[in-house]
């Protein structure tokens, strides 16, 4: 699998190439997490966002569907006494309905061949008045086209199947029957759009 295969450089790229989106992604989905929450993050990868989530709230279960990942994160997190770290696939989470009150997903969604199917579990976890809080690369400029450095990446194996502007991204959770989508961008190299919403039962 490429990201197990990545994983042991993946934070080169969290923390070098892209550290502007990723800082300032860090401090966006930071002030959205209560203390009182009890949270699931999925796509974890090196705990990239967790340090932060587990920062914030009462409980963290971290999840990825690559264990190389899973391993790296533990490592990167060891310092948090809140955290669970699970093996997880997005499409079918292993988790009762109505669980979290914060469900995280970042930087997975242009990933994934069934989007869909993923944010309605993201969303069936989630309690009755939780947010969803979905970050994902922007890898179309404005003018539609494709950043050299996600050509390279997809090229390599990490296998975009969506490439989202700002604008697309709010309106593929628009599509699926949100109303109150918002979305806030973490700029840098390649930027990140914080996309939020409640959870809804129209999903």
């Amino acid at each position: 699998m490429f990201w197990d295969r990545v994983a042991c450089v993946y934070d080169l790229f969290v923390n070098g190439i892209n550290r502007e989106t990723h800082n300032k992604l860090r401090e966006i989905v930071a002030d959205l997490i209560r203390p009182e929450d009890e949270v699931l993050e999925c796509a974890c990868g090196t705990g990239m966002l967790s340090m932060v989530i587990a920062a914030r709230c009462r409980t963290l279960t971290a999840t990825d569907f690559s264990t190389k990942m899973l391993e790296r994160a533990k490592k990167n997190c060891r310092t948090f006494g809140n955290i669970t770290f699970e093996p997880a696939n997005i499409t079918a989470l292993p988790f009762p309905d109505a669980t979290f009150d914060r469900v995280v997903a970042a930087n997975v969604i242009h990933l994934l061949d069934d989007p869909m199917q993923a944010l309605r579990e993201l969303n069936r976890v989630c309690k009755e008045g939780g947010q969803l809080i979905i970050p994902t690369y922007m890898n179309r400029d404005r003018r539609g086209r494709t950043g050299h450095f996600v050509s390279a990446v997809d090229s390599a194996g990490a296998g975009f199947r969506r490439q989202f502007t700002v604008n697309s991204y709010g309106d593929f959770f628009r599509e699926a029957g949100y109303t109150d989508v918002t979305v806030t961008l973490a700029t840098g190299r390649i930027p990140c759009a914080v996309a939020v919403m409640t959870r809804t039962s129209r999903a």
